[in-house]
């Protein structure tokens, strides 16, 4: 919770990668997060337990996390922009740098006032993307703060909404896919104008009459291994790290094939028309 002073409980264990680092519970925003741009539009409040993205027609803001992760359970709750957000897109990824960048990506794609967001999902592993699966919400994204979370072990990612399981993307590096597991990753998040092509293909154009528009962040938690640019790891021996070998269990299955059959709008494993010499490796094993 947002409210919680950080505490970190160092764990020495050898992993697959030659890094140190430690599992970390996050505290406030003042403390593990700085605001990257934005020009007075991104506010931390409340003594660090709120934080504030605005957009305007001069510009956006976003923030990124002080700490890079390396593995870890990530929770963040957002609460979207009101009313008609068409044209804009609120941002909350991981992410590397460089030119073969790893990334794993939540997007909102704001719509007109009554239309349902668009939660768009990707993974980048060295520096290739191209596997968007897109949802519908079950539930007003603006009316109330929602927690969105990514897991991100050795093993898989799962995307999830208030604990339920969106999405799941595997580790199969045995038959050929890349999969996010040597690079450390920042956190940011980042609120602007894509009305290029965010709400029905650009077709629906941003109302500047209705700026500055505004989402709300609250309750960030991270159990995750901290890089510290050392040369040990982290590995699960506790309760607090049980998240390093944590998979879906039956129920968590049954809840991810619900959303998935009553709420994705797009899946690219199933995009014939994009992938006309056949689709990719690991939808085969979906």
């Amino acid at each position: 919770m947002a409210s919680i002073t950080s505490s970190c409980l160092v764990l020495l264990i050898p992993l697959l990668v030659s890094l140190y680092t430690r599992v970390c519970v996050a505290g406030n925003f003042n403390q593990d997060f700085q605001i990257t741009w934005g020009d007075g539009r991104a506010k931390i409040l409340n003594n660090g337990n709120l934080l504030t993205l605005s957009l305007d027609k001069a510009s956006g803001s976003g923030f990124q996390s002080k700490n890079e992760y390396l593995f870890g359970k990530i929770d963040m709750q957002l609460k979207l922009v009101p009313g008609n957000s068409a044209g804009t897109v609120t941002a909350y990824y991981l992410s590397s740098k460089g030119s073969t960048w790893d990334e794993i990506d939540f997007e909102f794609l704001g719509n007109l006032s009554g239309d349902p967001y668009i939660l768009h999902t990707n993974v980048y592993s060295q520096g290739k993307g191209n596997r968007e699966q897109q949802f519908y919400l079950w539930f007003d994204p603006t009316a109330d703060f929602h927690t969105y979370s990514i897991l991100w072990n050795p093993q898989r990612i799962v995307f999830s909404v208030d604990g339920t399981p969106i999405r799941e993307f595997k580790n199969l590096e045995s038959i050929g896919v890349p999969f996010p597991k040597n690079q450390a990753m920042r956190i940011y998040s980042s609120l602007w104008n894509a009305d290029d092509w965010a709400t029905r293909g650009g077709l629906v154009k941003t109302d500047w009459s209705k700026a500055p528009f505004t989402a709300s962040y609250r309750n960030f938690n991270a159990n995750a291994c901290v890089w510290n640019g050392g040369k040990s790891s982290c590995k699960s021996n506790s309760a607090s790290s049980a998240w390093l070998s944590q998979e879906l269990d039956s129920t968590g299955q049954q809840r991810l094939k619900w959303v998935q059959k009553n709420y994705m709008i797009y899946n690219y494993c199933s995009d014939r028309k994009r992938f006309p010499q056949g689709l990719p490796l690991e939808c085969t094993r979906s």
